[in-house]
């Protein structure tokens, strides 16, 4: 792709006088170190003459100026813009997707170049998609380089980011076998290259990142370094003004920025194994097997991680999440984050389900309301910072491992399931931590907004080239409004299968044990009960059961959490639900135990509703910290 002749506008004429000083420049300062070295080398420059015009009659000058300006607004219309298109013919249509209107900055140009030493170490350069005078310029810097404009065909013009990254697949290839559409590859030069240098557009201020032209370029650019057949070290040069894919090129390999100008120095063979994925989330990047994949790894540098920060309610969820880990047969490291909030009592009893406790400072959500839901949990950008691990398998605290997933280990960064639209789904992702990586997450939380304004919303925007693993990796319980019955079964056989078939169940709606035991609790409030399920629901407490018994005491109810069950129970009889779950007798023995200061809470239930409560009336004892030494091990 190679662009069209600059207008003659006085702008375009300043520009070029610029142009021309700052070239001139940069030529003294790498002709005066040349002399230094004691290597001296002509300086020539060949700027145009622009006393010729001169030689034409006034008419014809007069005339001729009326063509070029109409040839120039044809040209600088979007609809035949050929900036980067020298090989198409102009009426052909050149795709304005791939036309990038940043200014080169040729001075922080030339010193990123200068990083990669002298230009007698390097043989060639690829360029693409730079205009024609842009590639002159280059041939100008770097004279005794041979550089190569490299092609590339424009991507379908119907291939949208939607087209790689849609909400659904058949994954289980029982209708049809899923397929990405297929962008073009460059054209692989011959000649060695050392360096490859890419012009990205960045068209969509607020959506930038799910831009096809942008993403092709950057495989393009990543395809043709990973084809370097010799061992010689190959770089990658992005002219941008936003950051490169992170996990396509991850700031570890950033060798230097100036400006708009990113340098990386990619590992070729982790570039290679990425570039075998499928380029969207349009295929399974893991197929569904029967058997679990073989993976061996490296366990020391491997964990699982979660995090609770302000919030003792999931402390028995992670505990029992940290049991089902243990049960599926997996020995890796157990890493659970939580802020000063979590009381020294519920970190004795994360402990001794196996978790390694890390203490963090809360990062607040900028955009959150104070005391909403999500004014804290941007604090999972932490999990970047675990850099005493190479990969992290990051799980919600209200899920339960069902079968052994070390294998996702394997899976480089971000690898997810499905969410909604060209989203995944955080609940499970595999992550690589790195300090810079926690910079730019950090960078952009001012800027950045997040769709549903939490951390998954925000890692999204962050990371929107990302890996599609089976749903069965982070299944949801939940029945979807409108599910066919056969499809509603298909999910009741599945949540109870033994052994089981999923890997994961994620437990959405009220959890497990903030319900009663006897059933699922979700039955009784009609906006819950698409998340209802009594097979789901008593395969978490089998998990429960299975953990030491000291441990139980975690998932104990509150006595405030007694009366809104209950108070839920009565609403479900009153409106006569057809389940008639609220017609079971309760046996939980957790309502005879009482671990708060109002111990009688159907008493609670004459006050239920009005506005003068306040959890401070309930306040709750905290128990001295539990011995791991009299439990047994998980």
């Amino acid at each position: 792709m190679r662009g069209a002749m600059m207008g003659n506008s006085p702008a375009n004429v300043e520009a070029r006088h610029r142009l021309s000083s700052s070239i001139e420049d940069i030529y003294k300062r790498r002709l005066q170190k040349n002399k230094v070295k004691g290597i001296e080398k002509p300086l020539h420059i060949p700027i145009q003459d622009r006393s010729s015009c001169c030689k034409f009659p006034l008419l014809k000058l007069a005339f001729l100026i009326l063509i070029c300006c109409t040839i120039v607004t044809l040209f600088r219309s979007p609809e035949v813009d050929l900036s980067h298109s020298s090989s198409r013919w102009i009426w052909g249509g050149s795709d304005p997707r791939y036309f990038s209107d940043i200014d080169m900055n040729w001075d922080s140009l030339m010193k990123v170049i200068e990083k990669l030493g002298e230009q007698n170490d390097y043989q060639g350069i690829g360029l693409l998609n730079f205009n024609k005078t842009e590639i002159n310029h280059w041939k100008q810097l770097l004279p005794d380089v041979t550089h190569v404009d490299l092609q590339l065909d424009y991507a379908d013009r119907n291939l949208t980011w939607e087209s790689l990254y849609p909400e659904w697949i058949d994954e289980e290839q029982e209708k049809e076998v899923p397929v990405c559409p297929s962008l073009p590859k460059v054209d692989v030069p011959r000649k060695r290259l050392d360096l490859i240098a890419v012009k990205l557009p960045c068209r969509n201020e607020w959506n930038w990142s799910r831009d096809v032209a942008r993403l092709h370029l950057q495989i393009a650019a990543a395809s043709l370094a990973a084809s370097a057949k010799g061992s010689y070290p190959v770089h990658l040069l992005f002219i941008t003004k936003r950051f490169p894919v992170p996990n396509l090129f991850p700031c570890k390999e950033l060798v230097v920025r100036e400006g708009n100008v990113w340098l990386y120095k990619p590992d070729l063979n982790v570039l290679r194994e990425k570039l075998q994925l499928p380029v969207g989330s349009c295929e399974l990047a893991l197929p569904l097997r029967d058997k679990e994949p073989f993976y061996s790894g490296n366990p020391r540098r491997e964990a699982y991680a979660t995090i609770l920060h302000s919030a003792h309610v999931y402390v028995c969820g992670a505990i029992a999440a940290a049991q089902s880990i243990r049960l599926s047969g997996s020995n890796r490291d157990l890493v659970i984050l939580v802020d000063e909030s979590i009381s020294v009592y519920h970190r004795s009893g994360l402990e001794a389900a196996g978790w390694k406790i890390r203490t963090i400072k809360r990062i607040r959500n900028p955009k959150a309301e104070k005391d909403a839901y999500n004014e804290w949990n941007y604090s999972k950008f932490r999990l970047w910072q675990l850099t005493d691990y190479d990969k992290i398998i990051f799980i919600d605290a209200d899920l339960l491992i069902l079968r052994n997933i070390d294998f996702l280990f394997g899976m480089p960064e971000i690898s997810a399931t499905g969410n909604n639209a060209t989203l995944f789904n955080s609940g499970v992702m595999v992550i690589e931590p790195s300090n810079c990586t926690f910079q730019l997450l950090m960078e952009h939380i001012n800027e950045i907004e997040s769709y549903n304004g939490g951390d998954q919303g925000y890692l999204n925007e962050i990371f929107t080239w990302w890996h599609r693993i089976p749903k069965h990796m982070n299944f949801l319980k939940h029945f979807w409004v409108g599910d066919e019955e056969e499809v509603k079964q298909k999910k009741i056989r599945l949540f109870g299968s033994e052994p089981p078939v999923l890997y994961v169940l994620h437990y959405l709606g009220v959890k497990p044990w903030l319900c009663f035991r006897d059933y699922d609790c979700n039955w009784n409030v009609d906006i819950f009960q698409e998340f209802a399920s009594d097979i789901a629901h008593a395969r978490w407490w089998k998990v429960h059961d299975a953990m030491p018994e000291k441990l139980h005491q975690f998932c104990s109810l509150k006595s405030k959490q007694k009366a809104q069950l209950e108070w839920d129970r009565r609403q479900a009889e009153q409106t006569n639900y057809t389940d008639g779950h609220w017609k079971i007798k309760i046996q939980d023995h957790r309502l005879k135990k009482c671990i708060d200061n109002l111990c009688n809470w159907k008493s609670m239930l004459r006050h239920w509703g009005e506005s003068n409560w306040t959890d401070d009336e309930f306040f709750n004892p905290t128990p001295p910290a539990i011995s791991t030494s009299s439990l047994s091990g998980l």
